[in-house]
């Protein structure tokens, strides 16, 4: 991944998110009303919706207790990518028309490749509480 000061920022700020429930909790608050002004049109990509949406999931379900299947560092990078993507003021500005997003999708799919193994045991744990409730 290419130095990014504002993703530094935002792992330093991962830790901190990630001891406290309740700042994990305002996270996918704001995870989800960010997620909710996207104009996913302008997104050539579905799957990146998707991740979005599977970390979100992720995040949730570990914030509840519910999901510690998952290592420290993918856990720290994912949830900086959260917080990378919900600052408005980072790399691209996302007020910047037609590239506003293109950073946060860059870091987003960055480490969604990096740790695609940790997503998907988490994919497969949510499809068996599916099955098994």
């Amino acid at each position: 991944m290419a130095k990014n000061v504002f993703f530094d920022i935002a792992i330093k700020k991962a830790s901190g998110v990630l001891g406290k429930k309740g700042r994990l909790v305002m996270l996918l608050s704001k995870l989800a009303m960010k997620l909710r002004t996207v104009n996913w049109k302008d997104i050539k990509t579905g799957e990146v919706k998707e991740n979005f949406f599977t970390l979100g999931r992720l995040l949730k379900a570990y914030a509840l207790g519910h999901y510690r299947e998952i290592p420290w560092k993918p856990l720290l990078l994912l949830t900086a990518a959260v917080i990378y993507f919900v600052n408005p003021i980072d790399f691209l500005p996302d007020w910047i028309p037609g590239i506003g997003l293109t950073d946060d999708i860059g870091i987003l799919m960055s480490v969604f490749t990096s740790f695609s193994s940790e997503i998907n045991k988490f994919i497969a744990w949510e499809k068996s509480r599916i099955f098994t409730s």
